[in-house]
């Protein structure tokens, strides 16, 4: 009887729709669901229908809310990181290794002579200024130190510091009134804090002070005043101008070799490429001696590149020309070993203050980033790195902004000349460049230049220099370079555990240095020395690699367990309960789409009525008012005396005299001829 009864009602939905009520579709879902509530709320008497009702709201609530914390989870697209670690055969790293020096003092020295005497002289004044000795040397070409001057803050006074012009003012009791004259005051401000290199590292106003015993006579008092003093590097616009920015240091050093990088790198700007890659140091000279493993190597087995910061530097296992080398074995033995020369008296004395090589590992075909990412191995010793491999695998969109190839990132990379990999670094670079290009109106000598664009120097280029020290300071330049560039999905890092050792030790440095002066000069003399002489040892690990992958947190198969988890805890529901609402939502839609539909002819029912104050009139009347012109239809409450209205059309009633019969002799003929 009930499936013969739910078979009926089937059919009268089948039929008829799903009812006329929404009231009858609900007690019909009610009664038929597989969720346990709603059969309650029908069936229970009215206390606990009302119970029912509240508990069955309550829990679809819980439901909901709990949905929405799954869904919101999923959508954060949340990662989890495994790590593993072992040893396995892999790809012995790119060793690039570069002088710290970039140049050889013998042959870059006509080219920076006059800035040498420059630097000498403006020392000489800093360092002794009652002993100058300016008068016995030759004179002094100023036009470099015009263009970026180094000057001093006598800061005595902080809220109105005093500027000296170095080669202007002479601190001696006999030329006191004219320093006096050429001091110039500027505000407060103008000696703040600016950042000092491209690792976001800011140097403070606290200055380097020394006593300096002057003559300058004080209104009531000729005793001696301490001052004191701090040296700056004054960048304007144009040369002349007032529009300037004066760079402190915390130490004079610092000032110096700051003042001495910025006049140098105008000037090798204009040097042609072949010409500073003869300057610089050969691979001959500095790549003593080479074993990878077992097989012997030497300087033929280097990739150069020139490095506007380290000049020649030579790339082993670069990957570029051939395959690259693997390793299999951990240990000192089966990894490479160089001894190298690095020349150290022929270094340029102002230019770098730090005497070694500076080496990085790196990925094949990638460029080597030395000034931020590489180490210093000290003369006169044996340095053994240990190398462990961090791979990283990103998961890419959602899960995070990183990028394939660089092929999705808005900056042009200008270091794909060099056919290398794109990497986090050469994209902020090439973002730098490029934004100097377009303040500036010229590149920095140490990034590669765009097609068609000249590097900086200060004739073509006047103000390039506090153009480039605004920008490198700017942190809205530095955050539309950061915001730009894209992190790798898959990189790889080398962590190293390096130890030193004295090398050779003074037993046997003797017979060392002669067999590799002889191996390199063909020479009994000795050529080398401890200070010049490195030796590197670069090996894997007992444990070559650490991987550290990410994974998708949450899934789809995730998301729907914990749906359908929720839902069956909290309501006893499955899919079929899901599938039921959904028909209940499709059954009210079909009840307002009749509900529309009715209303609509309903609707225009009514408005045909309204054409007609009464009943319509009958077919009689329609006849008589079609024959008898004087019938009118009176209409119910027309007023009396109102003009008549048109008689309504009808059809005209027939003419039945023309249905009787008459005989054929009345009928005339139509024609004589007939």
């Amino acid at each position: 009887m009930n499936l013969k009864k739910y078979l009926v009602r089937a059919l009268h939905r089948l039929q008829k729709g799903p009812g006329y009520t929404y009231k009858e579709l609900l007690v019909w879902y009610c009664d038929n669901t597989n969720t346990h509530g709603p059969k309650r709320i029908i069936k229970e008497g009215p206390k606990k229908k009302l119970i029912w009702f509240f508990l069955t709201l309550l829990f679809a609530s819980l439901v909901f809310w709990q949905w929405g914390i799954l869904i919101n989870t999923y959508l954060s697209y949340n990662v989890t990181s495994s790590l593993s670690i072992g040893f396995k055969t892999m790809k012995f790293p790119a060793v690039t290794i570069c002088n710290a020096n970039p140049f050889k003092y013998s042959e870059v020295k006509p080219l920076l002579k006059e800035l040498d005497r420059l630097i000498e002289a403006a020392l000489e004044r800093i360092l002794q200024p009652g002993n100058s000795s300016e008068n016995a040397s030759l004179p002094l070409n100023l036009e470099l130190w015009n263009q970026i001057p180094l000057v001093l803050i006598d800061e005595h006074d902080k809220d109105n510091p005093i500027i000296l012009d170095i080669f202007e003012t002479n601190q001696t009791a006999a030329a006191n009134e004219t320093a006096m004259d050429n001091r110039t005051s500027v505000s407060s401000d103008a000696a703040g804090s600016y950042q000092l290199s491209e690792g976001n590292e800011t140097m403070d106003n606290e200055t380097t002070e020394w006593n300096q015993t002057t003559a300058a006579p004080a209104p009531g008092n000729t005793t001696s005043e301490e001052k004191k003093y701090k040296l700056a590097v004054k960048l304007c616009s144009q040369q002349g101008s007032d529009n300037c920015t004066y760079r402190n240091f915390s130490s004079a050093a610092q000032a110096v070799t700051e003042w001495y990088i910025l006049q140098s790198t105008s000037i090798l700007s204009k040097v042609p490429l072949h010409e500073k890659i003869r300057m610089g140091y050969q691979a001959e000279d500095m790549i003593l001696a080479c074993l990878y493993g077992a097989e012997p190597c030497n300087y033929k087995n280097f990739t150069q590149i020139y490095h506007p910061d380290h000049g020649n530097c030579y790339i082993f296992n670069w990957g570029m020309d051939e395959e690259a080398l693997n390793s299999s074995n951990p240990g000192a033995e089966f990894g490479l070993k160089l001894i190298l020369d690095i020349s150290q008296q022929d270094y340029i004395p102002y230019l770098s203050s730090a005497a070694g090589a500076r080496l990085m590992l790196h990925q094949q075909k990638s460029f080597p980033f030395l000034k931020d990412q590489g180490i210093y191995a000290m003369a006169g010793t044996e340095t053994s790195i240990g190398v462990l491999v961090d791979e990283l695998e990103r998961m890419g969109y959602p899960y995070s902004d990183c990028t394939v190839n660089g092929s999705d990132v808005p900056v042009k990379n200008l270091y794909s000349q060099y056919n290398t990999s794109y990497s986090i670094q050469a994209c902020l670079r090439s973002c730098f460049q490029t934004h100097m290009v377009e303040i500036c109106g010229c590149g920095h000598y140490m990034f590669p230049l765009p097609e068609g664009v000249n590097y900086c120097n200060n004739e073509d280029n006047p103000g390039w220099a506090y153009c480039y020290s605004s920008l490198r300071s700017s942190i809205k330049q530095r955050q539309i370079c950061i915001d730009s560039c894209k992190e790798t999905c898959n990189d790889t890092q080398y962590k190293m555990t390096i130890s030193m050792a004295d090398w050779p030790s003074e037993a046997s440095e003797d017979w060392i240095f002669h067999i590799l002066s002889y191996e390199r000069d063909m020479s009994t003399n000795v050529t080398l020395d401890r200070n010049g002489i490195i030796k590197l040892n670069i090996y894997f690990q007992e444990y070559n690699y650490r991987t550290i992958s990410e994974s998708a947190a949450t899934t789809i198969v995730w998301l729907l367990s914990s749906l359908g988890g929720q839902f069956g805890f909290w309501m006893g529901g499955s899919v079929l309960c899901l599938i039921e609402f959904g028909e209940i939502i499709i059954d009210s839609l079909w009840i307002t789409v009749i509900n529309v539909i009715s209303w609509c002819k309903g609707l225009k029912q009514r408005r045909a009525r309204a054409r007609y104050p009464d009943m319509p009139p009958t077919v009689s009347e329609l006849v008589e008012a079609h024959t008898n012109l004087g019938f009118q239809h009176e209409a119910v409450g027309a007023v009396p005396g109102a003009p008549a209205l048109p008689p309504e059309p009808g059809t005209p009633p027939p003419n039945y005299d023309s249905l009787r019969v008459q005989p054929l002799d009345t009928l005339s003929p139509d024609t004589d001829t007939e």
